[in-house]
């Protein structure tokens, strides 16, 4: 159960200030100095948990990665379903709280008063971006976590946080980057609109993602032992 309940005590932390920051900041794919400071929001809450959590469930903290794991064989069915359950009870909960703290500033209801994402360009545009940026990512997240790249594995949480810094910079633009199902659900439950009825593009594009990264990663990867 430990690693379960740090599971949700990280994807709270990464939806609550990565979202948090792009409310703050009024993020817009036309306000350059929030959308980088809320890409590095969001990458830098990924490398706190990294090496607050890592240790005890691996710090998924998103939906995508643990289906990696799973297609990888790193994770059993039991850990992937319990894993992908709290990380949203654990991003719902941010989001709870995030509205809370905007309901209690008025200047801080704008469009995207959660961190809600929408797609800027269309369902279509929009899956094709999660898809690829999550397939990139979770990429990145097997690589750097492999017992092959033990050498480099310290830096693991570093090389994550970082490559989602650079995803946010992309996606930003066009769909507000999910990449993270989890991540989504809790924002879009609180904001409705728009953000709820184009909540299905930022779970499947992601889950499909992450399955690519998966598969990219056994056909490249040697043995591990």
């Amino acid at each position: 159960m430990k690693k379960y309940l740090a599971e949700l005590v990280g994807t709270f932390v990464l939806t609550f200030l990565g979202c948090g920051a792009a409310v703050a900041l009024g993020c817009s794919g036309d306000n350059t100095a929030a959308v980088v400071g809320t890409a590095i929001a969001f990458g830098l809450a990924v490398v706190a948990m990294a090496y607050t959590i890592g240790g005890i469930s691996g710090c998924h903290i998103n939906p995508a990665i643990t289906l990696g794991c799973f297609i990888t064989g790193r994770i059993d069915a039991k850990d992937c379903g319990m894993y992908m359950l709290f990380q949203i009870i654990g991003a719902i909960l941010a989001a709870a709280a995030l509205a809370g703290v905007v309901a209690t500033d008025p200047s801080l209801v704008i469009t995207t008063a959660t961190g809600a994402n929408a797609c800027a360009y269309g369902v279509t545009n929009g899956l094709i971006v999660e898809i690829v940026l999550t397939a990139l990512f979770v990429l990145v997240v097997l690589g750097a976590t492999a017992k092959a790249n033990a050498a480099t594995g310290n830096f693991a949480g570093l090389a994550i946080g970082l490559s989602l810094i650079l995803i946010h910079l992309v996606g930003i633009h066009f769909t507000g980057t999910s990449v993270n199902p989890a991540r989504s659900i809790g924002p879009a439950l609180f904001e409705g609109g728009q953000a709820l009825a184009e909540l299905w593009v930022f779970i499947v594009g992601p889950f499909i993602g992450g399955a690519l990264a998966a598969g990219i990663w056994k056909a490249i990867a040697t043995e591990e032992k």
